[in-house]
Order: C-alpha cells, then structure tokens, then sequence
C-alpha cells in the first residue's frame, strides 16, 4: 500500500487560487481536480528533460534534487520503469533544494540537454558517493566526455535560468516540500517508493484519466 500517497487536490487547490484564472478557482465538486494549465505546465514544458515515449499516453513527473538521498536510491528505477511501461514518458523536474552545489549540479544536468547527454550526466550526478558540488560535477562532466566549453555557456543560458524558476514556482504554488515528489494522474507522492508500489500508483494513474 501506499502509505504515504496524497491526492493532490488540496495542493490544486491552492496553485489555482495563486495563479489560475477565476473560473479553475471556481470547480464543480465533480470536475477534474487537475487543472488543465497545471497539467500543461507539468507534463509539457519544452525545458523539461524526458525520458521514456515522447508520445506515450502516462506521464510521471519526478521533481527531485541531485543531494536528495532518496532521489539518488531510485535513478536505477527510471530505466527499469520505462521498460516496464513502452507507453511511459517521464518528465524530470530539477529542483535544486539543498544548496550551491545542487544548483549547480541542475545547471550542469539541464546544459548537457543540447548535447544529448542528459541521461548520462543525470545519472553520473545521482551515483555520487559524496555530495553533489562543483568539483564532483565537474569530475561527471569530463567523464561524460562533453564539450566544457559549450556546457558551460549553456549552464547560464535562458533555458536552464526558465526551468530552475519554473520548477520553483510550481513547487510554491503546489506548496511542494522535500523531494522526491512523484505526479502522476491526479495525485502525488512523497518520498521513496517500491517498484511494486509505483507501478501501482502509475495504473491508478491511468485508472483515474482513463488511458
């Protein structure tokens, strides 16, 4: 079971009333508790990195943090997920939340999106033994083997600058708090999750939009 699942309608709630035009803040009680801009903003942002079916008919947003040590337990669930699921496209949220380093590690983790490396430079972050700083992301940088000089350029660049304020602000306006947060369907989930667990909350999803 899910223990430590919540539905998210209570943080809907709130992000509608923040930033949603009048008639969102004005639901039906039977209406989907999911606004459609909050949706939009979740699962569709062209800054977002994806991983999975681009096309598929799930998505599971993963808001995370590179110093989080349950974000780091389940980065071999990612791959092992996808498999699971060919109709899976999951959108990672970075959401750096533990200090410089963690910025810096989503800085350098967003750049790497325009050399194709994404996947590998997020990966590399997450088996750190130690904490994500700048003398360990820069270790994953070279080992990845990417051009530093164009990462580096990219790291300060407009897209990466929209998806860190993005992240942030959807995480105020949902009243988010520590990572991992799992959105799938109409709910979330905090914290770790089984394998069986998520693959449980992922039907439930697909249960409740009806795909």
């Amino acid at each position: 079971m899910l223990t430590r699942r919540q539905t998210l309608t209570s943080l809907l709630a709130a992000s509608a009333a923040l930033a949603a035009p009048a008639t969102l803040r004005a639901q039906q009680p039977h209406a989907n508790p999911m606004p459609p801009e909050l949706r939009e903003a979740l699962e569709r942002d062209p800054n977002a990195p994806v991983l999975g079916n681009p096309n598929g008919n799930l998505t599971l947003v993963e808001f995370f943090d590179y110093n989080c040590q349950f974000c780091r337990k389940m980065v071999d669930d990612i791959p092992w997920l996808i498999g699971q699921d060919p109709e899976l496209r999951i959108v990672f949220r970075e959401w750096p939340v533990f200090g410089e380093g963690s910025f810096y590690a989503a800085q350098a983790a967003l750049a790497s999106l325009g050399q194709g490396k994404y996947w590998q430079v997020h990966h590399g972050l997450m088996r750190l033994r130690g904490r994500a700083e700048t003398a360990s992301v820069d270790r994953i940088i070279r080992e990845t083997g990417l051009d530093e000089a164009r990462l580096r350029a990219d790291m300060e660049g407009r897209a990466v600058a929209d998806h860190l304020l993005r992240s942030h602000e959807l995480a105020d306006s949902m009243m988010l708090e520590g990572t991992p947060i799992w959105i799938a369907g109409h709910e979330a989930h905090f914290g770790e999750i089984s394998r069986p667990d998520m693959l449980e909350f992922l039907a439930k999803a697909r249960r409740d939009l009806g795909v």
